[in-house]
């Protein structure tokens, strides 16, 4: 579908992971200029020589808990492809799912750093600049870990921090209204992605993704087996949601098909989570 994106900019955020990589390819399909941001950058890499443009790419390693590094990056950007009108924030994760009183100190830290200074630091680097211009769209990706109960179990700091990204950006979508700058969310549920080799080594599937719950392949055979599978027993569409039903989304709010809409949050998550 054409959102009138061709020959726009953004950032991605942590574009080495799975949902990072729906997200390049989708972006890039629509003809958007897209910077790949992530510490990962052979992945990174990898998933700029696989998409599909017409959309052209460019990586820049980044690490978004460090202020100067992103910084850098909006440089690259704006020197490569000018003025970035889009900015996903998708970079996230959880350090390991363990309970609440057993998670050490650094784990906080780590979480805290990541989910929350990540997004803050390109929000205020980005978005100072978008609202110098007058024009632009922020879509932070979040989790249904803040929305849900069970989907928190033994990642509650986590849910808490994703937490904190959907009010911020409620608060921060009213503050720059007027200034023609947008701000919504996405928050995925149990999304997988299509094969083993698309997360890059920060990924929490290499962490312990695919120990606890199988790899991608085993998923999809267990889908369509008709067997019981994490999480997409629970949901009111049962298929497995995958990187691309996260970037559909994102487009849309980074377009101007949702020009009237900001401080908005959408939950993709076959219907896990409903208003």
């Amino acid at each position: 579908m054409d959102l009138g994106l061709g020959g726009k900019t953004a950032v991605i955020t942590g574009a080495s992971g799975g949902i990072g990589r729906g997200l390049v390819h989708e972006f890039v399909a629509e003809g958007v200029n897209v910077v790949l941001a992530s510490r990962d950058e052979a992945q990174c890499k990898e998933v700029a020589a696989s998409a599909p443009g017409p959309g052209a790419t460019l990586v820049v390693a980044t690490d978004v808990t460090d202020r100067a590094s992103v910084e850098a990056m909006a440089g690259r950007a704006n020197t490569e492809f000018g003025a970035v009108e889009v900015l996903v924030n998708n970079a996230g994760g959880v350090a390991y799912p363990r309970p609440f009183l057993d998670k050490p100190q650094e784990e906080l830290e780590w979480e805290l750093d990541l989910n929350i200074w990540g997004v803050v630091n390109c929000t205020r680097v980005f978005g100072a600049a978008m609202v110098e211009r007058g024009e632009g769209s922020i879509v932070n990706i979040t989790s249904n870990s803040a929305l849900v109960g069970e989907a928190g179990v033994q990642v509650a700091h986590y849910g808490g921090t994703k937490g904190y990204v959907m009010a911020f950006s409620k608060a921060l979508a009213t503050e720059w209204g007027e200034t023609g700058v947008r701000i919504n969310c996405v928050a995925p549920g149990w999304i997988v992605p299509w094969e083993e080799s698309h997360v890059g080594k920060g990924s929490f599937w290499r962490k312990y993704g695919y120990e606890f719950f199988g790899t991608p392949e085993q998923m999809k055979e267990a889908v369509e087996s008709g067997g019981e599978l994490f999480n997409v027993g629970n949901q009111p569409i049962k298929r497995i949601g995958r990187p691309e039903d996260i970037a559909k989304a994102a487009l849309f709010f980074a377009s101007d098909a949702s020009r009237h809409q900001t401080g908005q949050l959408v939950s993709v998550s076959g219907g896990s989570y409903m208003f």
